[in-house]
């Protein structure tokens, strides 16, 4: 067909020809043919800011769509919306608005956890439990596209994805690598983490000890209250030197206490405050202090009478 003068000719847009599609759109699907995202580690719970959703949802709707990937079957797992979609049971929606995507295991992994890990009342085994899901994708996907590395390769590759976390979501490399320390506590121990009966810094110190031994910390402190840093660092040298027992770890930790109630210097968060950014964790102060201490003791030959 001839086109007439003067009549316009439809080019393809750039998308169009490299065969990228447009903007996803969102569907209504059934709620029972979702399932939560496997090992999700952000708790859904039913709190004030459950209430709050649940109340917005009721008046407005599900106003952004939830993110699901098909597994089979016609079902569904959701990688973002836990919460939107737990409001909705609880006011007997039997859909929920989504955006089907396919993804792969890792892809699906990385999407989820950056969907979350931005919340404020984020509890330290959820960012644990995260952090680690994602740095294993990452890492994944690193060795998938370089299959001939070498040793060496693949732990640059590693360390690599590690401040790519760290870099996602505003902490520090460093302090990625604490909270993903967490994951190798007890269940007893992480809940006392949650529950800020056990200090972030002394729960990283008791991450290298043996699960046993953690058991054993862990009815310690639920009889004799939180233990302090220099305890656990007692104990793990004491580790190293020999066998150890319930009673002998009881005992190591008692003295340890006793003579650290002697005589004891106490700076609060509150002080050091003073003297850094507000950005800075409780660690990274603790970090610089300790740098700072360490170039003093050098400066000073290490025993100096000087004050």
């Amino acid at each position: 067909m001839r086109e007439r003068p003067g009549q316009k000719i439809k080019l393809k847009t750039i998308d169009e020809m490299l065969g990228v599609v447009g903007e996803e759109s969102a569907m209504e699907i059934e709620i029972e043919k979702i399932h939560p995202f496997r090992n999700h580690p952000f708790h859904v719970v039913d709190d004030t800011k459950m209430q709050d959703l649940i109340d917005s949802i009721r008046e407005n709707g599900i106003l952004s769509p939830t993110l699901i990937r098909p597994i089979g079957n016609d079902e569904y797992e959701m990688v973002s919306g836990h919460r939107r979609m737990h409001a909705a049971m609880k006011l007997g929606m039997e859909t929920v608005p989504a955006i089907i995507r396919d993804m792969t295991d890792d892809e699906a992994i990385v999407k989820m956890v950056d969907s979350n890990i931005q919340r404020e009342e984020l509890l330290p085994s959820e960012k644990a439990f995260a952090y680690k899901m994602k740095l294993e994708a990452i890492t994944r996907q690193g060795h998938r596209s370089d299959l001939t590395s070498g040793q060496n390769d693949q732990k640059l590759i590693g360390a690599i994805s590690r401040d790519l976390v760290a870099a996602q979501s505003g902490e520090s490399s460093r302090q990625v690598q604490r909270y993903i320390r967490l994951t190798e506590l007890i269940p007893d121990l992480l809940n006392f983490v949650d529950r800020k009966r056990l200090q972030f810094t002394v729960a990283v110190e008791i991450s290298y000890i043996d699960k046993e031994i953690q058991g054993w910390l862990y009815e310690y402190i639920k009889e004799n209250g939180p233990v302090k840093l220099n305890q656990v660092k007692e104990l793990r040298m004491a580790l190293q030197t020999g066998a150890m027992t319930q009673d002998k770890m009881i005992i190591l930790l008692n003295g340890t206490q006793k003579a650290s109630a002697a005589g004891s210097l106490t700076l609060t968060d509150r002080k050091l405050r003073e003297y850094f950014p507000p950005t800075y964790s409780h660690d990274d102060m603790m970090d610089v202090i300790e740098t700072l201490l360490k170039s003093w003791k050098a400066q000073n030959g290490g025993d100096s009478d000087d004050v």
